[in-house]
């Protein structure tokens, strides 16, 4: 066999001549890749981008330079020039080629508007120019929205980098600020100079009177242009119209721009234009996937007498932004609340929508008072509705502050945690049911004592379960975590609800985040039984008589004489209104927290409205009463009947 020889002048592969496979000292100590040397210039230490031709010795993409003013400095190690003259022309090529090839891929890595636009300025300052200055349409169109008129051009970003020391062996790449800043908006005038250069959409060098033009209404009337072949306009293409503008500036000790640059310019400004157009969709797709994760989700938790509340939520990851964990708080009727925490398999569209659904029919189910078991059963029915495979967890929860006691019904989901007040925390054990969506079970529920000072830990999955423990391993780090905490604060005092919400996040680790993360903690302060009064009365005309009566030495025992008229006047309003509809005994009760509340409930489903009544009514004005004098009040249906309630403000 003959052996060819592989090494021929001008065509040799640039990274094995021997002049470049020595690596400078000072590269090596800056952590730096060698990268070919120009023909007849020096080899740049640089990143990903091949110098250009005409380029002075500088890194591709030099670290922490970029925009005007930024600290630190690279250095840039020179090589002795290679000998031998066969094909500069075809190298030149090569290392252009090579060059455009690094550049957009580093352009095509961003993902955002900003870290594109980035990439186009670490890719060619200096390799490619001294200075860019890109400008984008303000506002950016979307898809196939009509831009607004007037076309105006703003500013995004300008990279402007200079080289020193020019007569010592290694040179420093350092940040410059620009004397003559740019114009920060520039509106595009129609029939214009600039309008026709971008309706061109190919780049142009800067030396014509057109496109001099151009760039002086660009960049403004104050800001001086390099002579020569050293500017080059390219506008900025996208899909369907051109959204911007990219000027690349080189200064006049270096060589100018060559033709076959503008070939150069034309497929950086393409890739940047296309890149910036899939940005703004991705941007718009997160912004419409944030506010429906968002309005899925309570905008603020409700403040029910005897319970405080804290919550989080956490995306499983920054490219899964939507999510099926849900997390909820709802007032019921006689001061209680239903805490619910599910988790709807996947993470898409679907299942944010799946989750909105069921959150949707929770909360009307709790609004009619329905026992825990019965309120997962009729969601365990509505997931079957909306198809096949919705399955979903849950954990419904019912306090009664005045009782201290909870009432929690499970669909498959990890067991809540009680972190009792002198710190000792432990698994709820409640039955642990099936996922809702599977049909044909039945749900139990279990009465636990909530003592005051408790705090009760509702959470889904992705807290407890990751790819590096399984469910009961991180339940029980869980539970340790809390009870560490609550440590710190002494066996007298519980945890501040926020802060506890962060520490129990912060036991995540960086490979824990396979899921999303929804956190419903509840602290329990209760209703003390002397702060509570409840009455039976007998639906007859003497009850509103009685009533009164009773609610006066309430409020005086709790030195609260000052609303004896107003909650007497009130009292008697709904307490006629109840006996007038029901058939069994009508029940009062106050309760004294930061607010008086009376509640008064009957057997008839039918709720009271207020309406306006006529001069020649007789009655129809106890509720317009009850509304003017109020803090607050509200009736709700229960399975049994109905409560209406009313609020006053106590003095503080």
């Amino acid at each position: 066999m003959t052996e060819h020889p592989t090494s021929h002048e001008g065509r040799q592969p640039l990274a094995a001549r021997p002049q470049e496979r020595a690596r400078p000292r000072q590269a090596a100590a800056a952590g730096l890749p060698d990268v070919p040397a120009q023909p007849g210039g020096a080899a740049v230490s640089g990143t990903e981008s091949p110098a250009a031709p005409g380029v002075p010795p500088a890194p591709a993409a030099p670290l922490g330079a970029g925009a005007p003013g930024a600290s630190g400095a690279v250095a840039v190690a020179v090589s002795p020039q290679p000998s031998g003259g066969g094909g500069p022309s075809v190298r030149r090529e090569g290392e252009r080629l090579r060059f455009v090839g690094a550049a957009t891929r580093r352009i095509a890595r961003g993902i955002d508007l900003d870290e594109i636009v980035l990439g186009l300025c670490r890719a060619t300052v200096p390799t490619f120019s001294d200075e860019i200055l890109v400008y984008l349409r303000d506002p950016l169109p979307v898809g196939d929205e009509r831009p607004v008129a007037p076309f105006v051009l703003r500013l995004r970003r300008t990279d402007r980098l200079r080289l020193t020391d020019p007569e010592s062996e290694e040179l420093v790449l350092v940040p410059e600020p620009d004397p003559t800043p740019a114009a920060e908006l520039c509106e595009v005038r129609s029939g214009g100079a600039l309008a026709e250069v971008l309706r061109g959409v190919r780049p142009v060098f800067g030396d014509s009177a057109a496109a001099r033009e151009a760039l002086t209404e660009l960049l403004g009337t104050d800001r001086p242009l390099p002579g020569g072949l050293r500017a080059i306009l390219a506008p900025l293409r996208g899909r369907r119209r051109v959204i911007g503008a990219a000027v690349f500036l080189r200064r006049p000790e270096r060589a100018g721009f060559e033709p076959n640059d503008l070939l150069v310019a034309a497929q950086l400004a393409t890739h940047t234009a296309l890149g910036i157009d899939k940005a703004v969709l991705y941007g718009r797709e997160a912004y419409i996937a944030d506010e429906l994760q968002r309005t899925m989700l309570p905008d603020s938790l409700p403040q029910p007498t005897g319970v405080r509340l804290a919550s989080r939520y956490l995306p499983a990851a920054e490219t899964a932004r939507v999510g099926g964990d849900w997390y909820d708080a709802i007032p019921l009727p006689g001061s209680r609340v239903a805490l619910v925490v599910g988790d709807v398999m996947g993470h898409s569209m679907t299942s944010a929508a799946i989750m909105g659904q069921l959150r949707t029919t929770a909360q009307t189910l709790a609004g009619l008072d329905l026992p825990p078991q019965e309120v997962l059963h009729h969601l365990d029915e509505q997931a079957q509705r909306l198809g096949e495979n919705r399955m979903a967890t849950c954990l419904y929860a019912v306090y009664d502050p005045v009782s201290h006691r909870i009432t929690v019904a499970n669909a498959g989901h990890p067991p809540p945690i009680l972190l009792h007040l002198g710190g000792r925390a432990e698994v709820l054990r409640v039955p642990p049911g099936a996922p809702i969506g599977v049909g044909g079970v039945d749900f139990e529920a279990v009465e636990l004592d909530a003592p005051a000072g408790a705090t009760l830990l509702l959470y889904t999955d992705g807290l407890v379960e990751s790819r590096l423990r399984d469910v009961w391993t991180g339940i029980e780090q869980l539970r340790e975590r809390l009870a560490a905490t609550a440590q710190l604060t002494g066996p007298d005092h519980s945890p501040p609800l926020e802060a506890l919400c962060d520490d129990v996040l912060d036991m995540l680790g960086p490979g824990d985040r396979d899921d999303d993360i929804a956190l419903l903690a509840a602290r329990f302060d209760g209703i003390a039984p002397s702060d509570v009064a409840y009455w039976f009365l007998d639906p007859e005309d003497a009850a509103p008589g009685r009533a009164r009566r009773l609610a006066r030495r309430a409020l005086a025992r709790w030195d609260l004489e000052e609303l004896t008229d107003s909650v007497e006047l009130l009292i008697s309003e709904v307490v006629t209104n109840a006996v007038r509809y029901a058939e069994r005994p009508v029940t009062l009760r106050l309760l004294r927290t930061d607010v008086l509340r009376c509640e008064v409930g009957d057997d008839s489903p039918q709720l009271p409205r207020q309406r306006r009544a006529r001069d020649t009514d007789e009655g129809g004005r106890g509720l317009f009463l009850v509304n003017r004098l109020a803090r607050r009040w509200g009736a709700t249906r229960l399975s049994g009947g109905k409560v209406v309630w009313f609020e006053l403000a106590t003095r503080t």
